[in-house]
């Protein structure tokens, strides 16, 4: 009797690690927006927040409320695709300038890789960046932009410099998942 419950128990036992283990193996969760057109990973343990007048949609940290990925969406000229906007180091320097680090805002954006990517026939940007703030703290941003159906979309991770080893792996699986159809 007393054997059976003990085999019972560490079945159940068991079969919860490995529950656990598997929920947090991959370490991301999937979202995709249908309307928009756009889909990628974000870490589990992080939640959606609604911002207003802001990027489309945003993720952040449950416990580090500063890291978070985000997708901006904008419009583009009639019938232009990413490269005919420009190169990747172009693209890169008019977003950190524009975007990450706007005239007046105190902040410095310095570009440190620019790269191209093609996956399933789209054409990807992906920009990483090294963020100064106004009280010299620093962050580490990663990029990836893309254009389709005559929009620009640019996703955006951004984490303290302080915990980039420890969450980058995460974080560049998170921008490489990022896809627009």
């Amino acid at each position: 009797m007393w054997k059976r419950i003990a085999i019972i128990f560490l079945l159940v036992l068991s079969f919860s690690l490995n529950g656990c283990e598997i929920a947090t193996a991959g370490g991301l969760r999937s979202y995709v927006d249908t309307a928009d057109g756009y889909q990628f990973s974000y870490p589990n343990g992080w939640v959606e927040v609604k911002v207003a007048n802001g990027p489309d949609v945003v993720f952040h940290d449950l416990i580090e409320f500063s890291e978070n990925v985000s997708v901006v969406i904008s419009e583009v000229p009639e019938g232009k695709t990413l490269t005919d906007l420009g190169t990747p180091t172009e693209i890169g320097y008019k977003l950190g300038k524009n975007a990450l680090a706007p005239e007046g805002s105190g902040r410095k954006a310095e570009l440190v890789n620019a790269e191209k990517r093609e996956v399933n026939g789209n054409t990807y940007y992906k920009l990483e960046y090294l963020i100064t703030l106004p009280n010299n703290q620093q962050r580490h941003n990663l990029a990836s932009v893309a254009t389709s159906r005559g929009k620009l979309f640019t996703f955006n991770a951004s984490v303290p410099e302080k915990r980039w080893r420890k969450v980058k792996n995460l974080i560049q699986q998170s921008v490489d998942s990022f896809s627009v159809y």
